[in-house]
């Protein structure tokens, strides 16, 4: 195809322009659109397919047999036509019948036609329908034409709309949902919390109405002045977020506004409106973009980046369309819990904390940035709960436990009656483990527990005073980085470390080196791994750090200088070997000696330990426990690794009991030679902060804990109900002839004892 098609998005729209305004009816306009395209792309054959009572029915064709139209119909997800409505996704192919989806439909007569290009025509979100080009050359379509035919389509989703050629009723959250009974919603718990209040959507839908441009400049100068404006309103609301002083969630916003003045962004805009679209139907072009990639990013972090950018786009169409009346604008009457497919950090900011009681996401993830900045405030968020537009209408009550990770809508009664009492109880529970805060862990026969907290954010070090933990004894450090736009400096480490550590004061903090790589990549580092099959099993944690060791490095100095006069734990994640130890360990030292040596404070004592989270470490014990001050068991990790079982995979998540013979003769095994080694065993992870499994450690003669902020007063009062003795003898005695049912058989030794469960 000649490069001048390549300007043929501006020349086809221009043609189509003519076309939608002409009296004639739609067949016809779909009839001369097609010739148009084929024309202009030079393509032997171009065809529309629109999605009609649920299947793709062929509407108009240039060079197939005439008589398919309306005849020739495919299912989603059948032939290659149903394979990018399906998907959502373009298809550029130049040997069409090699692909495993190609269906031949003979009517057609397109047996002669070799390559073949397709992309979805998107409206609301959804594929309805498919524009493809087809030519008997085996060649695969340029990127530019590809650009063409996206663009046409957009275009193309207005005329079929007006017409009424699709199936609209059928898109995603039709205004009321199908049923009205009450339903029960499951989803992924983001900021644990309990709220009641009534559905609001976010963001009412905005349609655009109008694709092609009658004048490019002015177009043009909508789009600076949507910039300008939306840009204004970031930096307010920057200046305004009201949190404590300095935290994570800082850097977030202002990740987020470097997205704001993005030139790259805004240049692709204004290439679409170049293309012949208004300003609306441009940044919704470059908004398909983006999500076309999002569904191709299966890093979570670069895919939070992406979400960022989406919600830009979103404030941008919003006011360059005039259409400014989110939720948060027209203001939330009552109590809310809002809805939303995702939500950018400063979105979230705009809304009255007095209403706002929850939040609920078609998407978002443990490190998105409105999940830092919710927690944060407070503010319960329940993330990947499907079909929400389906379930649930604006207006209906919804019982919301992201404990329980469920969403209850439209309450009958009795649920509302067994939610109030259950909020009031956990309300009641929680005012009694505040009580204890100043109690210390200790058994009823006299023995003391350490009970700490993991942390990774600088404000999660609060937790320390609101709970009375005895320290932190997992601090993440690789959140400053997930947050982080770019690599952080060392200052900026060092700052995040020596503020920790003002703020838990004489408590310890054990400070774990970055545990990065694998499904925490870091889009900012150049030459990542390339995409591993098991990324919690590959070049991760130390692995990595000890490859790039001026990572490492710069992490070993700020840590060193942020602990000058005073002890500094060091532990280092995912250690295989004990040489993986010698020489992360022989890293640390040789930067503590060039700091020495000019004259830099140093730590008055460093502390070095280890992650045991690979079970191959355990056999490598005596010549690992000589070297370190303590080690710590991640129980996470520990148990995915030595089940095989992918933590991540819904299938298997409640397949391996935490309390299973396996695991706790595992931690059995270890406990004995770290404590003749004179060294200290924590457990970190979730299984030290439930109280049955709690019990179970203590019983296998684990002293110091590491858990959630949250499971600080339960495991507290289980302790000061526990007869350590007791459990001691009885763990011994399972251990030995283990029941099938090892947890129901610690729960009646719980019950008999009258050990605090919660």
């Amino acid at each position: 195809m000649p490069v001048s098609a390549a300007a043929s998005a501006r020349e086809i729209l221009v043609r189509l322009h003519d076309v939608m305004a002409a009296r004639s009816n739609a067949q016809a306009k779909l009839n001369q659109v097609v010739e148009i395209i084929g024309e202009a792309l030079d393509s032997e054959v171009c065809s529309i397919y629109l999605l009609r009572e649920g299947v793709l029915e062929l509407f108009a064709t240039r060079g197939l047999d005439a008589s398919a139209v309306h005849v020739t119909k495919l299912a989603l997800g059948e032939g290659l036509v149903g394979t990018i409505a399906s998907d959502v996704e373009v298809l550029n192919l130049d040997e069409a019948a090699s692909h495993p989806h190609f269906a031949y439909r003979p009517e057609t007569g397109e047996e002669r036609f070799q390559s073949f290009a397709g992309v979805p025509i998107i409206r609301r979100e959804r594929a309805v329908g498919v524009l493809s080009v087809q030519h008997t050359e085996a060649r695969k379509y340029a990127d530019v034409e590809i650009e063409a035919l996206q663009t046409v389509a957009m275009v193309l989703s207005e005329l079929i709309a007006n017409a009424g050629l699709i199936d609209e009723a059928t898109g995603p959250g039709g205004d009321r949902p199908q049923s009205t009974a009450s339903v029960r919603i499951a989803g992924q718990k983001l900021v644990d919390g309990m709220a009641a209040g009534y559905a609001v959507f976010h963001q009412p839908r905005i349609t655009i109405e109008h694709t092609v441009a009658e004048d490019t400049e002015a177009e043009r100068h909508r789009v600076y002045a949507a910039f300008d404006k939306m840009r204004e309103q970031i930096e307010r609301m920057t200046r305004e977020a009201e949190f404590g002083v300095g935290g994570e969630h800082d850097e977030v916003l202002a990740t987020y506004k470097m997205f704001a003045y993005d030139e790259g962004w805004a240049r692709r805009i204004n290439e679409a409106i170049d293309s012949g679209l208004t300003a609306e139907a441009a940044i919704e072009r470059v908004q398909q973009r983006t999500r076309q990639r999002m569904r191709q990013i299966d890093d979570p972090l670069l895919a939070d980046r992406m979400h960022d950018l989406e919600d830009l786009a979103n404030r941008l169409l919003r006011i360059v369309s005039g259409q400014m009346g989110t939720a948060a604008q027209l203001g939330l009457r009552r109590d809310t819990i809002l809805i939303a497919r995702n939500l950018g950090p400063a979105e979230l900011l705009e809304y009255d904390r007095r209403r706002l009681k929850g939040v609920i996401l078609e998407e978002g993830s443990l490190t998105a940035h409105v999940t830092i900045v919710a927690r944060a405030m407070g503010v319960p968020v329940l993330g990947r709960v499907r079909d929400v537009r389906r379930l649930i209408a604006d207006g209906d009550l919804l019982l919301l436990d992201v404990n329980e990770g469920t969403v209850v809508v439209r309450p009958s009664p009795a649920m509302e009656e067994a939610f109030d009492s259950k909020l009031a109880l956990r309300q009641k529970r929680r005012a009694a483990y505040a009580a204890l805060r100043e109690v210390a862990p200790e058994t009823t026969d006299g023995h003391r527990v350490k009970v700490m907290v993991n942390a990774g954010l600088r404000d999660d070090v609060a937790a320390l005073d609101l709970t009375g933990a005895d320290g932190i004894g997992l601090f993440r450090t690789e959140f400053q980085f997930l947050v982080s736009a770019t690599l952080p400096s060392r200052e900026r480490q060092q700052r995040l470390y020596r503020e920790v550590l003002d703020a838990a004061g004489e408590r310890p903090v054990v400070f774990r080196t970055i545990d990065i790589g694998g499904d925490k990549a870091l889009p900012y580092l150049k030459d990542n791994p390339a995409d591993e099959e098991n990324p919690a099993m590959g070049w991760r944690a130390l692995r990595l750090g000890l490859e790039r060791e001026g990572l490492m490095k710069v992490q070993a100095r700020a840590l060193l200088e942020a602990g000058a006069g005073r002890t500094l734990n060091v532990m280092f994640p995912m250690v295989s070997e004990a040489w993986e130890f010698d020489e992360a360990r022989a890293l640390f030292e040789a930067q503590r000696e060039w700091l020495l040596n000019r004259g830099r404070r140093l730590p008055a004592d460093i502390r070095y330990g280890a992650m045991l989270e690979v079970p191959s470490l355990a056999y490598q014990l005596d010549l690992l426990l000589p070297k370190l001050q303590f080690i710590s068991v991640g129980t996470n990790d520990l148990t995915q690794f030595l089940f095989a079982a992918d933590r991540a995979n819904p299938k298997l998540a409640d397949r391996y009991d935490w309390l299973s013979t396996s695991i706790l003769r595992f931690l059995a095994s270890v406990v004995e030679p770290v404590r003749a080694a004179g060294v200290t065993l924590t457990i970190c992870g979730e299984m030290g902060g439930r109280p049955l499994e709690a019990m179970a450690l203590i019983g296998l003669g684990i002293e110091r804990l590491s858990i959630t902020p949250a499971a600080v007063g339960p495991i507290k009062a289980m302790i000061r109900s526990l007869d350590r003795s007791a459990v001691m003898a009885e763990m011994r005695r399972l251990l030995a002839t283990p029941p099938r049912d090892f947890r129901g058989a610690l729960a009646a030794f719980a019950a008999a004892q009258g050990v605090e469960l919660g």
